[in-house]
């Protein structure tokens, strides 16, 4: 997979896994990444999808319905990555904390529907539910930051807080931020995800 790895000050730390949005790149969510961190080592990937010339991590068969074998064979496709990327650059692969937005979001959170330890901790914003009737892995001790906007016209309140409980009743600890916005990544829920990082990440977590 197309992807930067930027190896970090502080190998302690987590590795970020950075996840674009629709038509973004392996660039875009790297300042964001310095803002919660900058000791942090950073693997951000490009989607392997192409829907328009636009990259994504996964076939979508209209807006908000997933193509499901597409998203279980990119999850895949994505989780063995990892293990492949943590030989190569040799950060420990027990130890990435995944940022996605939208799309991004969305794989992340599918990482976190179909593989135990895959990821130690995530950033979601404006993610949806990957699928439905299936059973989750136990996500005890993982960490999950969800932000959502109130008037978000691709991901609604409703499906938010289901995804919330789906994850809490997998074990998952959950924190769900809101703000009176849409689809957007908003310097708000950047600036409640880097608290949310401190406090469970930071120095004296």
């Amino acid at each position: 997979m197309k992807h930067i790895f930027n190896k970090g000050s502080n190998s302690d730390k987590p590795t970020f896994l950075l996840l674009h949005g629709t038509g973004g790149t392996e660039q875009d969510l790297l300042p964001l990444a310095g803002m919660i961190d900058g000791e942090a080592s950073v693997l951000s990937v490009r989607g392997n999808v192409s829907e328009n010339g636009m990259p994504r991590f996964f076939r979508r068969l209209a807006e908000g319905v997933f193509d499901e074998e597409d998203l279980i064979n990119r999850t895949k496709e994505l989780h063995e990555f990892l293990d492949e990327a943590a030989d190569q650059y040799g950060f420990d692969r027990n130890n990435i904390v995944a940022i996605g937005y939208s799309n991004g979001a969305n794989i992340a959170c599918s990482l976190l529907f179909h593989y135990q330890n895959s990821l130690k901790g995530a950033m979601l914003h404006h993610p949806m539910i990957p699928r439905r009737g299936i059973g989750l892995p136990d996500l005890s001790g993982v960490p999950i930051f969800i932000a959502a906007g109130s008037n978000d016209p691709i991901c609604s309140p409703e499906e938010s807080n289901e995804l919330h409980t789906l994850l809490e009743n997998a074990g998952a600890g959950v924190e769900l931020h809101w703000d009176n916005y849409g689809h957007q990544l908003t310097r708000g829920e950047v600036e409640k995800s880097t608290e949310w990082y401190q406090k469970h990440y930071g120095e004296n977590s």
